[in-house]
């Protein structure tokens, strides 16, 4: 009875240990770009958000600025809507957009809503808890002079397990004094997907 039980146990394991999925996982570089399903990706929001910084920071506004200024302009990343059909999260694609934007040097840029509403609560904590020597004083911050906005959107054309997929990045910089529109741009992505014995 032992035996047979012990030899029904080596066969259980034998057959867990054989059967099911696998799963591999492999270290690879954050810049190298693995495109599995063909929807919208880090690789893609690194590549649009590093085309769309070029492109404003190449532009006339800010030579028109630094002409008539002693000082860099103050820039901020607004909303980006995500009018695609996918669940894009647009965080992390203005995230990006402010990384490039911070590392030029050719503008000066302040906190986000979200993170000057914390950098608020704290500031208002010192006049209380800290001492006067260190608290931070208040209504002192950064006005911004432009904020930068824009959407994402997609077109899709699928047949017979076939698709392909068209983003387009548009963006806009919106003077906030005068509300003048002072640079527009877009940065286009198409992907071809092709997967056997299927359709979308």
């Amino acid at each position: 009875m032992l035996k047979k039980s012990v030899l029904l146990i080596a066969v259980l394991l034998l057959i867990i240990s054989c059967g099911g999925p696998t799963k591999q996982v492999s270290r690879v570089g954050v810049d190298t770009t693995i495109d599995l399903s063909g929807r919208w990706n880090d690789a893609d929001a690194r590549m649009v958000s590093e085309k769309i910084v070029d492109d404003v920071l190449d532009a006339n506004w800010l030579f028109n600025w630094m002409g008539d200024n002693e000082e860099k302009p103050i820039v901020i990343v607004g909303t980006i809507g995500n009018k695609t059909s996918e669940h894009i999260n647009t965080e992390t694609f203005a995230t990006d957009i402010e990384r490039e934007l911070v590392n030029s040097g050719k503008v000066r840029f302040v906190a986000a809503k979200k993170q000057r509403d914390e950098i608020r609560d704290e500031r208002l904590d010192q006049q209380s808890q800290a001492s006067e020597e260190t608290s931070k004083r208040l209504a002192q911050e950064l006005g911004a002079d432009f904020m930068l906005q824009g959407t994402l959107s997609s077109i899709e054309d699928a047949v017979d397990g076939k698709k392909v997929v068209y983003y387009q990045a548009d963006m806009n910089l919106v003077n906030l004094e005068t509300n003048e529109i002072v640079w527009m741009g877009s940065k286009k992505i198409k992907k071809f997907v092709a997967q056997s014995k299927l359709k979308w």
